[in-house]
Order: structure tokens, then sequence, then C-alpha cells
């Protein structure tokens, strides 16, 4: 009975009497979550133009984010060497196209997925070999992005919101909205899904499917290093990074594989619910609930409903 309560109770007691510590973890788990959409928007643009789960976009978000740190640190001014970066990841789009994609057009999904496996062990060794394997600091005063914090009185206490992060959810939550719109109201986003759909088809009606493959990649290292500079600049840049990026797959499997409102609502659940178990329910399992509680929710909805929240339903006749 008294676990019972501790589990049930005792926790919604503590959210009433401290409801500026509530206040805190929530805002803690909106940016987190922001975040967490705006890495799964980079599996979700793979995703949508070739059905294949990108292993890779992890290891292009940190490999994105050390090319403008050591640029940065050889001495290029940071707004160059941005502007650099975003140039690197043009040219890796084009080499990911021409030297993996195009080859293995119309090839089964598993071996595109394979081949990124292979993309993302040659990324860690072009990165460690150029950049060296040390954690490196994101140069967020050069980037022009805010330090320090504001404290704000709500519900009789003090909440501290941190102004990095307060930037980082405006430029995600803009970003996320920005390629939605991209996806639902361009030409380009109409192409992409139908090539998603069918590479034949999509090919017989004029669509290159070549150039959707680059603007694609080229989108989603965009995405990548935006994501690099948001972490790295809330700790430092370094391929440990990359393990973050594995908490798009539950964010991915509750908002479905396919969905650009399903990898924002999916993030946001991950983010919050995580911080809050962490919070009020951690310490009666000793803590460490945020590690693995996404993949305990992903698990859930594996069970229950596999499309997630608002992915397609696939009907297949046996």
């Amino acid at each position: 009975m008294h676990l019972l309560y501790q589990i049930f109770i005792d926790p919604f007691m503590q959210m009433g009497q401290a409801p500026d510590l509530l206040v805190q973890t929530l805002w803690e788990g909106l940016v987190g979550g922001v975040l967490y959409a705006l890495i799964a928007l980079g599996f979700v643009l793979i995703f949508k133009a070739s059905g294949v789960f990108n292993f890779a976009q992890g290891i292009m978000m940190v490999f994105a984010a050390l090319t403008l740190v050591g640029l940065y640190e050889k001495g290029v001014p940071a707004p160059l060497a941005l502007l650099l970066a975003i140039g690197v990841m043009y040219l890796l789009a084009l080499g990911v196209e021409r030297v993996v994609l195009r080859p293995l057009v119309n090839q089964p999904d598993i071996m595109l997925f394979m081949a990124t496996f292979g993309l993302t062990y040659i990324l860690i060794g072009a990165g460690q070999l150029v950049f060296g394997g040390d954690p490196k600091e994101m140069p967020v005063a050069a980037l022009g992005l805010p330090k320090g914090a504001i404290d704000l009185k709500i519900l009789g206490g003090l909440v501290s919101l941190q102004k990095i992060d307060i930037a980082a959810a405006i430029i995600a939550s803009i970003m996320v909205a920005g390629l939605a719109v991209f996806f639902q109201k361009t030409r380009i986003g109409r192409a992409l899904r139908a090539v998603a759909d069918d590479h034949q088809a999509a090919l017989s009606v004029g669509i290159s499917l070549n150039q959707i493959w680059v603007i694609v990649w080229f989108t989603a290292g965009i995405v990548a290093l935006a994501t690099g500079i948001m972490w790295g600049a809330r700790s430092d840049v370094s391929f440990a990074l990359q393990v973050i990026s594995l908490k798009a797959l539950p964010v991915l499997i509750l908002g479905g594989f396919t969905s650009v409102p399903g990898a924002i609502v999916g993030g946001l659940i991950i983010g919050i619910g995580e911080k809050l178990g962490e919070f009020y329910w951690g310490p009666l399992v000793g803590g460490g609930i945020e590690s693995w509680l996404a993949y305990a929710i992903a698990l859930a909805f594996l069970l229950f409903k596999p499309e997630g929240l608002f992915g397609e339903k696939i009907i297949e006749r046996i």
C-alpha cells in the first residue's frame, strides 16, 4: 500500500506543493522535446525520400558541429565557419547521392539501411582523423547565441530559464514549422512524397530521383548542423552526442516514421515525460529513469499502436 502511495499519490502532491519546480521541470522537458523533434525530423526527411531509416543521422549531427567548431578554432570567423559547414553538408549530400544511393536504386531497403551503417563509420573515422577525438567547446558568443539565465517569479517560486535554451527552443520551433510547410505546400515536398511512395512511378512522371535525394540529404544535413549547434551549446561537441540522436527512435515510434507533426508531438512527449519521470519518480528507483523511460514508452506504443500517433496504418494481404 505504501508503495502504491509513493507511485501514484506522492508525486502529484509534490507537484501541487511546489508548482514552481513543476514549471521548471516542464520547461526543461519542453526544450529537450523540441530538440528531440528536430533530430527526429532529420530521420523523417530521409525516410520519406527513400523509405529507409538513416542510421547515419546522428553522426551527421556530430560531424557538422565538429566542422563548424574545427574551422572556428583554425581562425575562421564564426559566421563564415557556419556557411562553410553548410557547404560541407551539401558536398556530403552530393557524395552520398552519387556513391551510395544512385547505385542502389530499386534495391531492397535493407541494402540502403546497411549503406547508412557504412556511412556512419566513414564519418566517424573522417571526423576523428580531421578533428581529433577530444570534446570541443561550441563558440556560443561568436555565433550570436545568448549566455546567462533569466530568473522569473512564477507561482510563488523562482524559475530559471537559460537563455541558450530559449534560443534553442525558438530556432528549433521555426525550423520544425518551416519543414512542415515545405513538405505540405511546396512542389519539391510533393515530389518527395511521390518518390517515397514509388521510385519507378516518380521517375515515369519526370521527377528526378537524384535531384530529390540531394535536396533531401542536404536539408537533413542542415537540420543535423542546427541540432549539433544547439546540443553543442548546452554541452561540449563530441562523438558522444550521437548517443542523443538515438532518442529519435522512440520519438519516431510515437509519432510515426513519415509524419512531421508526429515528430513534433513525439518529441514533446519524450522530452517532457523523461524530465517528469526523473524528477518525481526517479528517487523511487535510485535515479536514471531519464536514460530508459523513452524506450519504455516506445515499447508500449509498439505493443498497442505500432504505426504511431500519426503514422499510416499499413494493411497487407496475406
